[in-house]
């Protein structure tokens, strides 16, 4: 099985930049997107010529503004929106999907904002998105995918010391939030897979900073300690374009 998670940056936006191209390019089962920014009626309007695919789309109450959607060759056993909490359900910010022997559950965790507004509301947030993980788990792995809003260590970002604990992405509270995933026992991947590597998934638009390739490591996979053993390869597709973040994959055993 191929996964394969990209924050588009407004998949309107994105179908007019090779859009096409790049997702038969990937080759993948599973394709799950942040950052719709768009109605569910759009988001299938917009990807209706994607054959094949069964699609499940979560938009905002605000329109034009986050969303996340799964587009999977396997049809899931069921298919769940949000994490059942008024507070954080308004946004379109998680689907879980459910199959034989795992949930994948995609998700655009909150920004915490240019002068970290929302970083109390985002530490409320990881609590609860942590809890709603270890409640699926109790039933089968679970597979997390998404854009988490957070570069991890020093060596998911290229300007750490200029960055830390004063630019949203990089407070030691959103740091703690994955340290808790972590510690929960949910591996992130692509760091399993690639200790020592540095690539980054998202680059501002400002400065020639992706040409420069000053980035972030923000988009992950994660998955349970039981699937340890079937993670084959998860990497960071800097190649492909069209958003200010580039698709992040994980390949598993069967």
């Amino acid at each position: 099985m191929r996964f394969v998670s990209w924050n588009v940056n407004g998949v309107r936006a994105v179908m007019k930049k090779d859009f096409v191209q790049s997702f038969h390019s990937m080759q993948t089962d599973v394709l799950c997107l942040q950052e719709t920014k768009a109605q569910d009626s759009q988001v299938a309007e917009t990807l209706a010529d994607l054959k094949g695919y069964h699609l499940y789309s979560n938009s905002a109450e605000k329109k034009g503004y986050s969303g996340t959607a799964i587009l999977t060759k396997q049809k899931p056993l069921s298919v769940h929106f949000d994490m059942g909490i008024d507070v954080h359900d308004q946004e379109g910010r998680v689907i879980a999907a459910e199959y034989d022997t795992y949930f994948l559950v995609t998700v655009y965790t909150p920004n915490s904002g240019s002068e970290l507004k929302r970083l109390g509301y985002r530490q409320e947030w990881d609590t609860a998105f942590l809890d709603y993980l270890k409640t699926l788990e109790k039933n089968k792995p679970v597979i997390v995918c998404g854009d988490l809003n957070v570069a991890h260590r020093d060596i998911d970002l290229a300007r750490p010391k200029a960055n830390y604990n004063k630019a949203a992405g990089y407070m030691q509270e959103e740091i703690d939030g994955m340290d808790h995933l972590t510690q929960a026992g949910f591996i992130d991947t692509f760091r399993h897979l690639n200790p020592k590597t540095v690539k980054y998934s998202w680059w501002s638009y400002r400065a020639g900073a992706r040409e420069k390739n000053v980035g972030w490591r923000i988009d992950y996979f994660l998955a349970s300690q039981a699937l340890a053993p079937r993670l084959k390869c998860a990497d960071i597709l800097t190649e492909i374009f069209g958003s200010d973040h580039c698709p992040v994959s994980l390949d598993l055993h069967d």
